[in-house]
């Protein structure tokens, strides 16, 4: 019996390249006729006329299957959720925009027969980014890798084959602020990688601009390391410090000599740097007791509508008429 494999794509306002991107893996997945494949697109809540391509395909494609978020919820949930409703023996995660090319699958599938249990894609050129995004994604795998505890492959995203025991686990996981590639690092297992370049976008604009870029690696640092904590305190001991320096000056300036410390520059100074260490501080706390809270709320990690392909779909979620 063939083995399948699920095809996991997350879609937001992809309308310029969705009919594109649909055949390219229809061709690519028909090229491999020694597994069977399902192709799950998640609508994530597009402006544009996505859904209705999709579900077009899906009537013409017995395949091809469409879910449908009732507003945008992010990148990481629509991807979560193609992932409750694989199927597969093992999964693949890809964006629709093609920059990475879906003909690396069957190197990736061939890594998983040779008994890997998740192959994930390492980038070895990234055509189309400009200079600011390169450094600073290879900038934030740095400092990510230097504070959390679990080591997190550079120059990686979320494209990748897991095995269905990783995804068994994953789906296990419930936490709202996900940062799936670093999830897929803590469970473990046998895993490698394959290299490949890097396309520009086939069409269309990002969809992560530096607002949600900066949202994203916060939520990867402070998902994986309480090391900010640590380091807060850290900042809370040498700002003390400075001050106590600074008060021995003071007394022995005032005792050894006949001169005073004078002038609100130095008091000013004083005031400011404790402020601001406190006040990073407690933004640091801030973001952990957020996150805390939010967890709390017990609030679905997504919503389907209902009609669709809703019934395929687990716990995590609830639909909406």
């Amino acid at each position: 019996m063939k083995k399948t494999i699920s095809v996991v794509v997350p879609c937001f306002n992809e309308s310029e390249v969705i009919d594109f991107t649909v055949k390219e893996l229809l061709s690519v997945t028909a090229s491999m006729s020694d597994y069977q494949f399902e192709l799950i697109f998640i609508n994530d809540g597009s402006a544009d006329d996505t859904e209705a391509k999709l579900l077009n395909f899906s009537k013409q494609h017995d395949n091809i299957r469409t879910l449908s978020f009732s507003r945008n919820f992010g990148h990481q949930q629509a991807v979560s959720a193609g992932i409750d409703a694989s199927r597969g023996d093992a999964v693949v995660l890809i964006d629709a925009d093609l920059q990475d090319p879906p003909q690396v699958i069957g190197q990736m599938i061939e890594k998983w027969q040779q008994g890997f249990d998740v192959v994930y894609g390492t980038r070895i050129n990234r055509q189309g980014e400009s200079t600011f995004k390169r450094a600073s994604a290879k900038a934030f795998y740095k400092v990510l890798n230097r504070l959390s505890e679990i080591p997190i492959p550079l120059d990686t995203g979320d494209f990748r084959l897991m095995d269905r025991q990783v995804v068994d686990q994953l789906k296990a996981m419930p936490e709202k602020a996900r940062f799936i590639r670093g999830m897929v690092s803590w469970i473990g297992f046998n895993q490698t990688y394959v290299e490949y370049e890097r396309s520009p976008r086939f069409a269309g604009e990002s969809k992560y601009p530096l607002r949600k870029m900066i949202r994203f690696a916060l939520d990867g640092i402070l998902s994986f390391s309480v090391k900010p904590l640590k380091i807060s305190i850290l900042m809370g001991f040498i700002s003390s410090g400075v001050a106590f320096l600074m008060l021995m000056y003071s007394v022995y300036v005032r005792l050894a000599t006949d001169e005073w410390v004078s002038g609100w520059t130095s008091l000013l100074d004083s005031i400011l740097f404790m402020g601001g260490v406190q006040l990073i501080a407690i933004g640091i706390l801030g973001e952990y007791v957020a996150r805390i809270y939010n967890e709390s709320k017990h609030r679905p990690l997504y919503i389907l509508k209902k009609g669709l392909d809703g019934e395929h779909s687990e716990s995590r979620q609830q639909e909406t008429e």
